[in-house]
């Protein structure tokens, strides 16, 4: 998928019916949803930027989903 296609909502929300851990941080914030196959809106708002569309970086690894950059979370669940 090219880079410059937007994701909306949909696709928020199918990325989080597939994961286990959704994890997405907001400057200094970090919030952690296990949605258990479902996408309840509270987790596909918070992956949602101002525009509506998905936050960048957004990074998909087995069944984690990252949102957002914060150093730690990266360090924690890339590394």
């Amino acid at each position: 998928m090219p880079a410059s296609r937007k994701l909306g909502r949909s696709d928020a929300a199918d990325m989080a019916k597939q994961a286990s851990l959704v994890i997405v941080a907001k400057g200094k914030k970090v919030s952690e949803f296990k949605p258990g196959g479902k996408a309840p809106a509270e987790v596909v708002d918070a992956m949602l930027g101002p525009t509506g569309n998905l936050r960048a970086p957004t990074i998909r690894k087995g069944k984690k989903v990252l949102v957002g950059f914060n150093e730690d979370v990266f360090a924690e669940h890339l590394l």
